[in-house]
Order: structure tokens, then sequence, then C-alpha cells
């Protein structure tokens, strides 16, 4: 097991002190790592108590400690899981290899890529989500809100710490640039594109948090089958925190879910809205919206780069050990593509549906979470049911790019889809009315109208518990 050092000034379970170079470049980084926080963390909570999980080692059952912490002085720390003795390159060309300690140089580019794309993620959702603690319909949901936060900036010194340890130069640069890039910036934006959207309310945090940080749960599932493994062990970490963010974005939709349903049979026409909850319709274009941003983080369905990170070992496929082929040379995947404006179908070599292989993961893992919604809808005797629209619904990238495929995945003519366009996404109105509910509830044990209260607090602490000291 790896030995943890808690008492340096960034703690870790890599040796640092053994490495003054090293050490000395990521405590040059980590004042300009702060300075960011000041300035695109939480706005207005820097000062306040919050009651938040900090990593403390990686082992599984003491991994954490809880207390009251100022954002600030958050320790941000760089931990891998421990690595796996004698282990091997579990898929690809490279089957059987020796894992690599140190990148093969004709890898370095694209391991770099990959490293940079999921590191700026992570600062990226912190810029997106700054605001909500002014709008907070809880003391338990503002806690969980910066808990999520902290912990994508820990995200981002496990990437940075790659960058640094593997990249030299290059690498010191791309960390710096890390700190540049911003959220919907027009002149320098995040690299992917659902991180540029804005979340300006709580229904798009839960459903971001729902269906992003779910994207993000496959692509560390797939890097931590990498031949690379200091990537491999930095993400099978960061998993381990990645859990509570999708805890915090399914569970949320569940109790707006749950209380919409309770105002309906509180109302003689059924009608959340008109009882100061969210309705149905508006719950599913925002669902609508957040699942089609987030398939677009897959790429595109047919994928000569995909092909390339599975042939080489640099990227598998979410718990490839549980597929029976791991080079995946002589199976193919049936993929829907269009063809003079019909929808049809073609055999498509399976290394080259990589991308879409792990999407359909995703979107079997978000059906469970809707089915667990649906269930609390029938529970109240509300006959309505939320779903998943189409794959090729809403998207940006790949094959389905800008065509007019409706929720159900047929493709309409561009006039018929913009004229229903209101019906299966976002409008102003629905925004407009989302804000009227983004009230703040300050005391400890209330919470807003429009959703429910969990079933249980935080590590076995009651809802009621002052989880923020806003005083």
């Amino acid at each position: 097991m790896s030995t943890v050092d808690l008492n340096t000034k960034i703690p870790n379970n890599v040796d640092l002190a053994q490495d003054k170079r090293l050490l000395r470049a990521l405590e040059q980084w980590q004042p300009n790592y702060l300075k960011w926080w000041g300035d695109m963390g939480p706005a207005g909570y820097q000062e306040k108590d919050v009651w938040l999980r900090t990593a403390v080692g990686v082992d599984a059952e003491g991994w954490a400690q809880f207390d009251y912490v100022k954002m600030p002085d958050y320790r941000w720390g760089i931990f891998l899981s421990d690595p796996v003795q004698d282990r091997t390159i579990g898929f690809g060309d490279s089957r059987g290899e020796p894992v690599w300690q140190v990148i093969p140089g004709e890898h370095r580019n694209t391991l770099r890529r990959l490293i940079v794309t999921q590191g700026d993620t992570e600062p990226a959702s912190v810029e997106q989500q700054r605001m909500l603690g002014d709008t907070a319909p809880s003391l338990y949901d503002m806690r969980n809100l910066f808990q999520v936060n902290v912990e994508e900036g820990r995200h981002l010194w496990a990437m940075v710490y790659l960058l640094h340890s593997y990249f030299g130069r290059d690498g010191r640069e791309e960390a710096e640039e890390l700190l540049q890039r911003r959220s919907g910036n027009p002149d320098k934006p995040r690299i992917l594109g659902a991180f540029n959207q804005p979340v300006d309310n709580w229904l798009d945090f839960f459903m971001f948090t729902m269906f992003t940080d779910r994207d993000g749960k496959y692509q560390l599932l797939a890097l931590a089958e990498s031949g690379f493994d200091p990537l491999s062990r930095t993400t099978r970490f960061m998993l381990t925190e990645e859990a509570h963010h999708m805890f915090v974005g399914e569970t949320g939709v569940e109790r707006i879910v749950q209380r919409t349903a309770e105002l309906m049979k509180q109302d003689p026409n059924e009608d959340a809205q008109a009882q100061g909850g969210m309705p149905l319709d508006l719950i599913q274009r925002y669902l609508n919206l957040w699942f089609a941003l987030s398939l677009d983080l897959f790429g595109s369905e047919i994928s000569s780069n995909a092909a390339s990170y599975f042939a080489t070992g640099l990227k598998g496929r979410a718990k490839e050990d549980s597929y029976p082929d791991h080079v995946a040379l002589s199976e193919s995947y049936k993929m829907p593509v269009v063809k003079d404006g019909v929808l049809g179908e073609e055999e498509v070599p399976l290394r080259n549906a990589m991308n879409e292989v792990l999407r359909d993961e995703y979107v079997e893992d978000c059906q469970r979470g809707v089915d667990r919604w649906n269930k609390r809808l029938a529970e109240a005797g509300v006959s309505a049911r939320l779903r998943l629209p189409n794959k090729r619904f809403y998207r940006h990238i790949g094959l389905y790019a800008d065509m007019p495929f409706d929720p159900d995945g047929s493709l309409l003519a561009r006039q018929q889809w913009d004229e229903r366009r209101s019906a299966w996404l976002p409008t102003e109105k629905d925004r407009e009315f989302v804000a009227t509910l983004q009230k703040a509830v300050r005391e400890p044990g209330q919470i807003a109208q429009w959703i429910g209260r969990p079933a249980r607090g935080i590590k076995g602490l009651p809802f009621e518990y002052e989880y923020v000291r806003l005083d």
C-alpha cells in the first residue's frame, strides 16, 4: 500500500518529497490555482465553514474525513490508487504486455491530448456552477454543490500532476492553459461543448450532475483501462469521488419529481406549477437538453481515433474484463446512418465504433436513473412518465450532428423540427419560470417548495444539520 503524506503543502501518496523538481513545479502552480479558485470558484461563500469530505488516502475504508472547512483552505491532494502487481495491458494489439510506467514516445502527444481534454472539464464545471450558492434550495443542497466543486478541483490537480510529471515543458504549459480557459468565454472557451453551456439554476445543476457527470464516469472507466499505468491509477481513484456527484444529480432530480407528483395531487387540475412546483413537461425538456449535450461528449459514432486508442492500449472500454473478446478485430457494430435522407444501417468495424459502445453503456446506466424517477411517479399515482430521448436527438457532433431528429429518433423535415422545438427543449419562458423558483433557503432543516427533502443527511447526520455556517 502506498504511503500517504498529509503533512506537506500538497497532500499526496506519490512521494513528491523525493522529486524536488516536480514538487517545486507544482508548488509554483499552486498559487495560480488558488487565484483561479478565488476568481472562479463558488461566489460569495469562500469564507464560510462547509461540512466537506476531504480525501486523505486511497484505501476503501478510510479514504476520506469529514469536517468544517473554508473552501480556500481545502486540502487538494494528489492521490493515485495503489498499483496492481504485474498488471498487463488488457486489450488491443498490445494485450498481455506489461503496462507502461513511462510514456512510449509514439504515444506522447495522444496521451497528452486525452489528459488535457479530461482535465479541462474539471475547472469548467466549477465555473459553470459558481453562482448557484445564492439560490440553494437548502443548506444540504448548498453543501453538496460545494462538495462537488472542491472535488472537481481535486480532479484538476490529478490531471495537472500527470502533465507536470510526464510531459515536461509541454505539460507545464498545458497546466497553465487549464487555468486560462473559461466556460462560455467566446474568445477562450473550454474544450468540450457541454462545458460551455450555462448552468443557471438548480434544475440545470441536477441534470448536469446526473447526465454530464455520468459521462465523466464512463470516460474515467475507459481511461482506467489504459496501458499508461499512472493514468489508470489516477482515474481509478477519481471514480471513488465521482460517485457522489452522480448521486447528487440522480437524487436531486428524483426529489424534484417526487415533489412535483405531490403538488399535482394537491391541485384540482393536477397542475404542479400552480402549486409552486416544476411541471413534468418542463422537467422532460431539461432532461432532453442535458442528455443530448452529454451524448456529444463521447465523440463521433464512427471514429478512427477511438479505433487507434483501443488498438494501442491507450483507452479501453468501460470494465473491459466483462467483454469476451479483448482484441475486437473480428466483430462489427450495426450503426444507424442517414443516406440520401433515409435512415438505414451500416456494419462498422467494432474498433471504429468504440465511442458508440461506451455511449451505449452510458445510455443503459442513465435509463436506470430515469426508471427510478418513474417509480416515484407510479408510487404517487401519477400516470405520466419521463423518458430518455433517442440518441440521435439534438446532436451537435457525429453522424447525426445538426440533423432534425425528434426525440423518438425519427428524421423530420427541418421546418417540422423547428415548429416543434419548444415542445422538446427548454424555452425562454421555461427559464424565466424556473428562475422565479430559485429563492435561497438559509435555515437548517428548511427546503424550497419545489423540491422534496432527501431520504437522509450526509454521513449519518440529519437533514436538519447546519451543513454550511452562514453566520
